[in-house]
């Protein structure tokens, strides 16, 4: 049996996708509270009968906190892979981000140990990666250097990834997965967004350039190495390397909207930011713009996929190709 945490989530619900479809038995834990409708909705995205697979898999409410109700997810558990944790670029969340993306690894971690758990997946991030001097492009060896730049999510992320480090020193057969940013269907309000901004109107755009990788990418190469019994590694699940004014340009293409024109520069965001601060302040809501997300759009991150490409021999979707396939996604699900 798999336990799947985070899957109620855009990558949850794909590797719950990839792993029913592959006939495997699935327990996936989720908070009492969430809903578990758009995972069905992404298994409708790919399959004719998208209600049989989801009927195969075992719902549980666990918290990765509460020791109690995860003993109860891990009976029967030979492999897991670990996607849940909290996303965020507001402060007001970074405590509960840090909490949870930390210590509640470190408990699965210690749960998996005690309970002869035979394979770990483990899904980090490239934040957690250094920053390669001189705009060159980040490999598994680019290591992290603390860092007025790195989130509070990065932070939270990387002291996440040492537990799973920590627990393979400890015996436990693990593997670590770097995404880049993600892209996929159905999450318009959240994980998916920029698709409803383009949608809506972006305007502008700023002159940083980042990774990108379709979640299906990612939920097929997790399964490919803990099928393949590759542990003790790290490997970078990136695409390519995108400028935001051309990533916004294929999103308004496929979704048949102007692409955004103006060129915002670094002194404006850095105004934007502090402007929103102060607003949210007064008046109680989200900031539109954190400092962190000017921070991160204005800078130039790259990765290098070499590793995970020859270890699976591995072929990724292009970016253009997966945002003309999400773009089609959204339009149907707006043409309603």
């Amino acid at each position: 049996m798999i336990l799947v945490t985070g899957g109620t989530g855009l990558l949850g619900s794909h590797l719950l996708f990839e792993l029913t479809k592959a006939g495997k038995m699935v327990r996936a834990i989720k908070r009492k509270s969430s809903d578990t409708a758009m995972v069905s909705k992404v298994f409708s995205y790919y399959h004719s009968s998208p209600a049989d697979l989801f009927s195969k898999i075992e719902w549980v409410d666990a918290d990765l906190l509460d020791f109690g109700s995860m003993e109860e997810a891990l009976k029967g558990i030979t492999e897991i892979y670990h996607c849940g944790a909290v996303v965020s670029f507001y402060p007001k969340d970074h405590k509960k981000m840090l909490k949870v993306n930390i210590e509640g690894t470190a408990n699965l971690v210690n749960m998996a140990i005690e309970n002869h758990v035979e394979k770990f997946c483990y899904v980090s991030s490239v934040a957690t990666l250094g920053r390669a001097e001189n705009n060159d492009v980040s490999t598994e060896e680019t290591y992290w250097i603390p860092s007025k730049k790195n989130s509070v999510y990065a932070i939270s992320k990387y002291g996440a990834e040492r537990e799973i480090w920590r627990g393979m020193e400890e015996g436990l057969n693990a593997v670590i997965i770097n995404p880049s940013v993600i892209l996929g269907p159905g999450f318009w309000n959240d994980n998916s967004g920029l698709f409803r901004l383009v949608w809506k109107g972006l305007n502008y755009y700023t002159m940083g350039v980042n990774g990108y990788v379709d979640v299906r990418d990612i939920a097929r190469a997790a399964v490919l190495l803990m099928d393949r019994n590759i542990f003790g590694q790290r490997f970078i699940c990136s695409s390519d390397n995108v400028s935001y004014k051309d990533l916004f340009g294929m999103m308004a293409k496929y979704l048949n909207k102007p692409a955004p024109k103006m060129n915002v520069p670094m002194l404006l965001t850095s105004l934007a930011w502090r402007v929103e601060s102060v607003r949210s302040f007064l008046t109680g809501s989200k900031p539109e713009v954190t400092k962190e997300m000017a921070i991160t759009t204005t800078m130039t991150y790259t990765y290098s996929h070499e590793k995970l490409c020859k270890t699976l021999d591995f072929k990724f979707k292009t970016v253009d190709e997966s945002i003309r396939e999400i773009c089609g996604f959204f339009i149907k699900d707006h043409s309603s």
